[in-house]
């Protein structure tokens, strides 16, 4: 199953001319309920999947935790490996906000290149490429999906920023959003402001054409978006950025994919 997610993210990379393409196996992690059960008790998937939030690949290989009301990082209670999916159980004890992350999961290398005008890919590091074969990109996947959870009133020490890697801070508060009102965040890169960085907005759980994103939208010079909250429902946020990587990497590029779940209340 693994392996062939890896090969439809190649195939699609190329089919989408190396470029963004929501419906390539994006992360995520989700509860199954934005609202705390019994004794603060929440449960949440978390995956790779086209379709928000149907879990198809597990997300594996990487430390999921939690960020408490307090600001400081714990494991989870609970992870559990399945096929499909991760399933995480946590015990929310505190009145407050919590942030849960998948950690950052570094995934398949990949080499994409051209022969005789048609464009190929593999994932295969020991694989030799063709004679005359020109290579067009070579990086390695980083992931990241998170989301908030509050019991009781919204507080804000689990918003701080990591200042690591690509990351969203949140101005406005994900646990707070009512449909018509304004999502304010920041784009980040390695703690620095990323501007001109595309955010895209995917519904979950909407049926039909549900692929499609209802809001995109480009950080300003300060890293800054203003999101306008669609109507009432669960979403998926979304922003990718591709840069050099570091020194003895598996790859020289990195393609970093960031995503946030929250949820749009009712008026």
């Amino acid at each position: 199953m693994i392996s062939q997610l890896r090969a439809i993210t190649v195939v699609a990379a190329i089919a989408g001319s190396f470029t963004t393409m929501a419906q390539a196996h994006t992360p995520y992690l989700a509860p199954t309920s934005f609202d705390p059960l019994h004794q603060g008790w929440v449960t949440l998937d978390a995956a790779f999947t086209e379709h928000f939030f149907k879990p198809e690949v597990v997300f594996d290989d990487s430390e999921f935790a939690v960020l408490d009301t307090s600001g400081k990082w714990r494991k989870p209670q609970t992870v559990q490996l399945l096929r499909t999916r991760a399933v995480i159980e946590h015990q929310l004890t505190d009145k407050g906000t919590y942030r849960f992350s998948t950690g950052v999961r570094h995934g398949a290398v990949f080499r994409l290149y051209e022969l005789d005008g048609e464009r190929k890919g593999t994932r295969d590091p020991q694989e030799e490429l063709p004679a005359g074969a020109k290579i067009l990109d070579h990086f390695q996947s980083v992931t990241l999906a998170e989301t908030y959870i509050t019991r009781g009133a919204p507080t804000t020490a689990a918003l701080r920023a990591h200042g690591e890697g690509l990351e969203l801070v949140a101005v406005t508060h994900p646990n707070d959003l009512y449909e018509g009102e304004v999502f304010r965040a920041q784009i980040l890169f390695a703690g620095q402001p990323l501007g001109d960085q595309e955010v895209e907005v995917f519904p979950a759980n909407a049926g039909a054409g549900h692929d499609a994103a209802v809001l995109k939208v480009k950080s300003d010079g300060g890293g800054f978006v203003d999101l306008a909250t669609p109507r009432a429902g669960e979403y998926l946020l979304q922003t990718r950025y591709r840069t050099d990587a570091p020194a003895g990497a598996a790859a020289p590029r990195y393609s970093y994919t960031y995503t946030l779940a929250f949820e749009v209340g009712e008026q």
